[in-house]
C-alpha cells in the first residue's frame, strides 16, 4: 500500500495488482484506429488550396502601343481580304485568368473565318473564338 505525502492511502492500492480488463462484448480495437484517435485532422478546410492558388504563376496582359495595334489590324485585314482559300495563320493571344490578376498566353493556328465586328471576336473554321483586344500576334504564311 502507497501512502503520499499527507500519509493517505492511495485509492488505486485495492486494484493495482489485478490483471487488465478484457471485454467479452466489445471486440478489441486495431492499433491503426486506435492511433487514428490522435492523428491530425484539418481544421481549416480548404487552406490547402488557397496556398496552392495563391503560389500559382500568372502572366501580366501588355499594353500594346498604337503601331503594334496598327500592325495587327492591318494583318488582320490582309488575311482576311485574302482570294480564294484563306490562309493557316498563328495567333498568339493573351486569356485572363477567371481566379485572380493576370492570365497565360496561348498560341493558336488555324484558318480564320470571319471577324465578328459586333462581339469583337476572331472566329476561326473549327469555331473557336479570340478576342481581338487580347490578341498580341500575327503570325502570316
Amino acid at each position: 500500500m502507497f501512502t503520499d505525502r499527507n500519509n493517505t492511502t492511495n485509492s488505486y492500492d485495492d486494484i493495482i495488482d489485478h490483471p487488465h480488463h478484457v471485454s467479452t462484448q466489445h471486440p478489441r480495437m486495431s492499433m491503426t484506429d486506435r492511433a487514428a484517435q490522435f492523428s491530425p485532422f484539418a481544421a481549416l478546410t480548404g487552406y490547402g488550396d488557397v496556398i496552392k492558388e495563391t503560389a500559382r504563376v500568372t502572366d501580366r496582359k501588355p499594353e500594346l502601343s498604337e503601331s503594334e495595334k496598327t500592325e495587327l489590324d492591318y494583318k488582320l485585314q490582309k488575311v482576311c481580304d485574302y482570294p480564294g482559300e484563306k490562309p493557316t495563320v498563328s495567333i498568339t493571344y493573351f486569356v485572363p485568368d477567371l481566379k485572380k490578376a493576370g492570365g497565360s498566353y496561348r498560341t493558336i493556328s488555324g484558318q480564320i473565318k470571319k471577324i465578328d465586328d459586333y462581339k469583337k471576336q476572331v472566329v476561326l473554321l473549327d469555331k473557336s473564338t479570340i478576342d481581338i483586344d487580347c490578341i498580341l500576334e500575327i503570325q502570316l504564311p
